[in-house]
């Protein structure tokens, strides 16, 4: 309706019932109200330039009703506490949670304040599908701007020379990204081969069980696994190297999400190119410390290099996929890739998170960054050293990174059991499949990573205090297993949630020793001087 267009802004009361002229009116909407023209209502705001015409034809397209109750647009802008708390409510409870707790997830961390703000600014707003210069839509001019910053960051962090490795910034996520560069590079039912889900790999690098094609990538492309040398915990190169010259897979990854140690590259690329097959790099987890040239650098062997970008990394929630320019295999690796990720499997990318990487990237290139990344890997040392010293056994018997892995079998208790009650005690971490282990929903283990607490400011003589936390914890839950009635892991959890659970008191107990110490160390982003402690 031509009227639209001149309609005028007015100041409209905020209303979260939305009442009357609101969406009972039948014209306001989301706490907004229309204004219009002096002819159709008895607003005296009208645009110097309006058009008689335009005004006439609104007054006879509107019902004598519809001008009685036509009100103005305008966007009541409320904060969000005002606006819902019950979201708000939840945020603050949550905030507290981090605060108060032990973050021990290995693929979690805490990103900065700056990155925080351009993750929640005005960029969210703007649809920019293509590359920079590329666009479908005007209005890029500063879209493309973050994005060609974001790009040289990120290429700048690994040392990589703009004419020979490219960047795609644009990937949601660690797992779309891995799936645009199969979508890149291979045909339905190619093969790949990618580290088994049970001996520390990721469900996108193909895992299927015997039943069931639990991930998509396994749907689509034909999957044969790798997996640990049990004896050692270490990857078994010489039967990955069997396997692959009877698989001859399409495309080889290397890569995991729970794997302790660093993979060797040279070897892949060697087992690669006997099957002429490309090698991938999904460095998710350890994308922080190849930055800081703490661990090694997959860029020297590997076609692709996949990662996300809010584990070690600590920035927003994204993913980025590296390239080599040069031809190989006879694909343009670039042109594949970016079709793959548009138009071939997203639509527009999410300005506000490149926007909030180029800031993380930014900050990676600082040498507070490199001895932050050391850091982790001092404290994740520390953890694993004292674990052994209280009788664990570790997966590989140490780590090389982030990570350590835990295998509680001999212990007598599950991964399950143990992070319920290490989650009642503030301590948060997950279980985790270990070689050797049947079920994944009672796997024997528990994964533990330093990247958050190392971003607290912890050191390795608290990773030390950590260690025994999670180890009376641990404690607690192999007593209450002995006196749950029930032998399914259903019945275990309703017990020790339950008022009359026999080890109450000792979690309680643990919960606020636990709490007293983590409130020592602040949250980068989260001002914690004035949470509840």
């Amino acid at each position: 309706m031509e009227v639209l267009s001149k309609a005028v802004v007015q100041p409209a009361p905020v209303s979260s019932n939305f009442s009357k002229s609101g969406i009972a009116g039948g014209k306001q909407h989301l706490g907004c109200r229309l204004a219009w023209p002096k002819s159709v209502c008895t607003s005296r705001n009208v645009f110097p330039n309006a058009c008689e015409t335009s005004l006439v034809s609104a007054k006879s397209a509107l019902s004598q009703a519809q001008q009685e109750t036509a009100t103005a647009v305008h966007f009541a802008d409320p904060s969000l506490e005002d606006f819902d708390p019950e979201i708000h409510s939840i945020i603050e409870h949550e905030k507290r949670r981090q605060f108060r707790g032990l973050e021990l997830i290995a693929s979690e961390n805490f990103t900065s304040r700056a990155v925080m703000e351009a993750v929640g600014s005005c960029l969210t707003n703007k649809y920019s599908e293509g590359l920079p210069g590329k666009r479908y839509y005007g209005g890029n001019e500063f879209i493309d701007q973050s994005e060609i910053l974001c790009q040289k960051r990120a290429l700048a962090a690994f040392n990589l020379d703009a004419s020979t490795w490219g960047v795609n910034v644009q990937p949601l996520s660690g797992s779309p990204a891995n799936f645009a560069v199969y979508t890149a590079l291979l045909q339905p039912h190619d093969r790949i081969m990618g580290l088994d889900l049970p001996h520390g790999g990721h469900l996108s690098h193909g895992f299927m069980t015997p039943k069931r094609r639990v991930s998509a990538t396994s749907v689509y492309f034909e999957s044969m696994p790798y997996r640990l040398d049990e004896s050692t915990g270490l990857v078994d190169y010489d039967k990955l190297e069997e396997t692959a010259a009877l698989f001859r897979p399409k495309l080889l990854i290397a890569g995991a999400s729970a794997y302790p140690r660093d993979f060797d590259y040279p070897r892949m690329r060697k087992i690669a190119d006997s099957v002429g097959a490309f090698l991938m790099m999904d460095m998710a987890h350890i994308s922080g410390l190849v930055a800081a040239g703490v661990i090694g650098n997959p860029f020297d062997f590997c076609d692709i290099v996949t990662t996300t970008t809010h584990k070690s990394l600590r920035g927003p929630r994204g993913g980025m996929i590296f390239y080599k320019k040069a031809a190989v295999l006879g694909v343009d690796l670039e042109t594949s890739i970016n079709n793959a990720v548009f138009p071939g499997l997203q639509g527009g990318p999410h300005n506000h998170t490149i926007g909030g990487l180029a800031v993380c990237l930014k900050q990676v290139a600082s040498p507070e960054f490199k001895a932050y990344q050391q850091q982790i890997i001092n404290n994740c040392q520390a953890l694993a050293g004292r674990l052994k010293e209280l009788g664990y056994t570790l997966v590989s018997g140490g780590t090389d990174n982030h990570l350590v892995l835990v295998d509680l079998r001999p212990l007598g208790i599950d991964g399950a059991r143990a992070e319920r009650v290490l989650d009642l005690a503030s301590i948060t971490l997950n279980k985790n499949s270990v070689p050797g282990d049947k079920s994944a929903v009672v796997p024997g283990g528990v994964r533990i990573g330093s990247p958050a607490l190392t971003t607290r400011g912890f050191m390795e003589e608290d990773f030390v205090k950590v260690a025994d936390f999670i180890h009376e914890a641990v404690g607690l839950a192999k007593k209450a297993k002995g006196q749950v009635e029930g032998t399914k892991l259903k019945d275990y959890l309703e017990y020790v949630q339950s008022p009359g659970c026999g080890i109450k008191k000792d979690i309680e107990d643990l919960r606020e020793r636990v709490e007293k110490f983590a409130t020592q160390f602040p949250i980068p982003g989260v001002d914690t001087d004035v949470l509840y402690r």
